[in-house]
C-alpha cells in the first residue's frame, strides 16, 4: 500500500477520529448502542488512516494529499 493520506488532510482525520471515539464513549454511557457503535467505527476507520495513512477512497478516486498540494491524478 502506497500512502496516499497527508498534510492537512491527515490532520483532519485524526481530530475528527478522535472527536468520533468520544462521541461514541458518551453515546455507550447513555445506552444509545446504535449511534455508539456507528461513531465508533467511523472514528477508528479515520483514526486507521490516519495510522497506515492510506485511504481506500482515496485510492479509488485517484487522490494523493501527500505532496505539497491536494493533487487529483
Amino acid at each position: 500500500m502506497q500512502r496516499n493520506v497527508g498534510g492537512y488532510d491527515r490532520i483532519v482525520r485524526g481530530v475528527l477520529g478522535i472527536w468520533l471515539v468520544v462521541i461514541a464513549a458518551a453515546a455507550y454511557q447513555d445506552d444509545k448502542r446504535e449511534r455508539a457503535a456507528i461513531a465508533g467505527i467511523a472514528g477508528l476507520g479515520l483514526l486507521q488512516n490516519v495510522w497506515t495513512g492510506f485511504c481506500g477512497g482515496n485510492y479509488l478516486l485517484g487522490v494523493d494529499t501527500t505532496g505539497d498540494s491536494c493533487a487529483v491524478e
